[in-house]
C-alpha cells in the first residue's frame, strides 16, 4: 500500500474515532442528566410514559427524549466502531509495509 494511502487511512480513522468518542461522552452526559431530572413514575400529563433504565434507576421520558438519546448513542457507537475498524486495518497495513521495507538480512543465520 502506498504511503499516502496509509496517511489517508490513518486520518480517516482518527476523524471517526474522535467524534465517535465525543458522541459517547455526550450520550453519557445526556443519560446522566435524564437520570437526575426525569420523573421516576409515569407522568401522562407531560407525556412521559416511556421507561428507560439508567444505572438501575427507571425514569420516564417522552418519545422525543427517547429518540434523541437513541440517535446520539447509536450514531456515536457506529462512527466509533468504523474508526476502530479502519484503525485496525491501518495498523495491519502499516505493519506489513514496515516489514517489507525492513532490512531482514541481519536476522538470517549465517551458513
Amino acid at each position: 500500500m502506498k504511503k499516502e494511502n496509509l496517511a489517508r487511512l490513518r486520518a480517516f480513522s482518527l476523524l471517526c474515532l474522535l467524534p465517535g468518542l465525543a458522541g459517547l461522552i455526550v450520550a453519557a452526559t445526556i443519560s446522566t442528566h435524564y437520570m437526575d431530572t426525569l420523573p421516576r413514575y409515569p407522568d401522562p400529563q407531560n407525556l412521559r410514559m416511556n421507561p428507560r433504565n439508567i444505572n438501575g434507576y427507571v425514569v420516564y421520558q417522552t418519545d422525543q427524549e427517547e429518540r434523541t438519546l437513541d440517535v446520539v448513542e447509536y450514531s456515536s457507537v457506529g462512527v466509533f466502531v468504523l474508526g476502530l475498524i479502519s484503525g485496525l486495518v491501518y495498523l495491519q497495513k502499516w505493519g506489513i509495509a514496515s516489514a517489507i521495507e525492513a532490512d531482514d538480512d541481519e536476522f538470517v543465520p549465517e551458513t
